[in-house]
C-alpha cells in the first residue's frame, strides 16, 4: 500500500533546465511571431503571443525556484510540491483567460504562446538527454554510477535518504 501524498518524500530526478538558453530562444521566437503576425495583418496576435511565451518562461522559472526551495528542506513533501504547482498553475492560467477575453480577438495569442512554449520547454529537457541515450551514456538512463546511486535521485535527495 502507498503511503499518503503528505507524507511521502518528495524526490525530483535531476532534469536539464537552461533558463538563458529558453530566454534567448522565446526572444527570438517572439520576434519572429511579431514580424510575421505583422506580415499578415494583425501585430497584436504576435505581441500577445510573445507575452504567452514570456508567461510560459516565467512558470518555468518560479518552478525551478520552488523545487529548489522545496527540496532543500528536511523533509521535503509531495504536498507542498502539489500545492504550489496548483497555486502557480490557477495564476498563470488566470493571467492568460483575463488577457485572451479583454484583448480578443488578438489576446488569444497569449495562449497561443503559452502552448508552445511548453512544447519547446519539453523538447530542450528530453533532446539532450536522448542523445545521451543514443549514445550509451549510463547517466542518463538512470542507471546506478560508481557509488551504487541512482542518477535520477542522486541530486535531489539528501545523503541520509538513499
Amino acid at each position: 500500500m502507498s503511503a499518503p501524498v503528505d507524507e511521502t518524500p518528495f524526490i525530483l530526478p535531476s532534469l536539464i533546465f537552461r533558463p538563458a538558453r529558453l530566454a534567448i530562444f522565446c526572444i527570438v521566437l517572439g520576434a519572429l511571431a511579431v514580424v510575421l503576425a505583422a506580415l499578415a495583418g494583425a501585430v497584436m496576435f504576435g505581441v500577445f503571443f510573445a507575452i504567452g511565451l514570456g508567461l510560459g518562461l516565467l512558470n518555468a522559472q518560479v518552478v525551478s525556484w520552488s523545487v529548489a526551495t522545496i527540496t532543500a528542506k528536511d523533509h521535503p513533501l509531495k504536498r507542498g510540491m502539489a500545492l504550489n504547482s496548483a497555486t502557480r498553475l490557477l495564476v498563470i492560467t488566470v493571467i492568460a483567460l483575463i488577457l485572451a477575453f479583454v484583448f480578443r480577438p488578438f489576446g488569444f495569442g497569449v495562449l497561443f504562446g503559452i502552448a508552445l512554449f511548453q512544447v519547446v520547454l519539453v523538447l530542450s529537457t528530453v533532446i539532450p538527454v536522448w542523445r545521451k541515450l543514443r549514445k550509451g551514456d549510463p547517466d542518463a538512463a538512470g542507471e546506478p554510477d560508481q557509488t551504487g546511486a541512482s542518477s535520477d535521485t542522486a541530486s535531489a535527495e539528501p545523503e541520509g535518504r538513499r
